[in-house]
This record gives C-alpha cells, structure tokens and sequence, in this order.
C-alpha cells in the first residue's frame, strides 16, 4: 500500500466528514483531486484492502435501549435461505451464519434486533421466529448493556 492509499485510510477510519462533498474535503485534506481520491478508494474496496464504507450508528443515542443478539438454533440444510430472510428484516442490523460449538453452543444463526421498547424487541424475536418456523429448535436472547466497541481497525498514519 503507498502512502496516499494509507493517508486516505487514515482521513476515513474515524467517519466523513459533515460537509456537502465529503470526499472533496478529505481529498483536499490530503492534497489529491476528488477524482483521485474516488479512484483510489474504488480500486481499495475491489481489491478488498476496504470491505465496506457504511455508518455505524449508536443506537442507545437514537433512542434504541433494547438491543439484543438473538441467536437461533436453525436446521443446517435451512440455514442459507432463512439466513438471507432474517438478514433483509428491516429490524435486523446484522446476521450471521456461525459454526456450532456442541455440546455447549448449539446455536447456528445469529441475528441482532434494535428496538426502542422492550415490548418491540419481544414483537421483533417473535417475528423472527414466526420465519424460522420449524425449522428452529431453540433460540435465545443476549440483550446489550452497554457499547464496547463502535470502531473499526485503525492503522497509523
């Protein structure tokens, strides 16, 4: 990686900034044209040194206090389809297909529901398990009680 690649890694890791031409501002900031920059930032997310350019929204500040992980144990021939089903729940922030740890984690599908009541997360985990139908053995629910983490890697500049 050069070092204009690094630099630009380096001016988004922390999120954009709240101007009407964000990557017109970094690319000023590190003293590219915008077009370079888009260039650069386009080949780094289709060679994978960037996975994804996303918001990572704080939940409990937008009012959402009954975040939970929801984790299901889920026919593993049903697995893929009701995977992406789950996953396209508007309610749904992320959800993952995971390897069971037998005997003690017998839980397969991960799915994380963010609600402003606990009555809508309750209405939210029954509509996933409405989904998963028959095809769900078990599920449980690990509600968060506070952030650890909201960031993602951070190289040095």
């Amino acid at each position: 990686m050069d070092s204009i690649n690094r630099a630009i890694i380096s001016a988004t890791q922390a999120g954009l900034p709240l101007t009407s031409e964000p990557y017109q501002t970094l690319a000023e900031q590190i003293g590219i044209s915008a077009e370079e920059f888009m260039q650069r930032l386009t080949q780094m997310q289709a060679t994978g040194i960037i996975r994804r350019i996303g918001a990572v929204p704080n939940h409990y500040k937008l009012g959402y206090q009954h975040n939970g992980m929801t984790v299901w144990d889920v026919t593993d021939a049903q697995i893929d389809r009701l995977g992406t089903q789950v996953g396209l729940l508007d309610f749904v922030s992320h959800c993952y297909h995971r390897p069971r740890h037998l005997p003690e984690w017998r839980y397969n599908l991960f799915a994380m529901i963010h609600s402003k009541t606990a009555a809508g997360a309750e209405q939210q985990i029954a509509q996933i398990a409405t989904l998963l139908g028959t095809h769900c053995h078990a599920h449980e629910v690990l509600y968060s009680t506070r952030i650890l983490k909201k960031t993602g890697l951070r190289i040095s500049k």
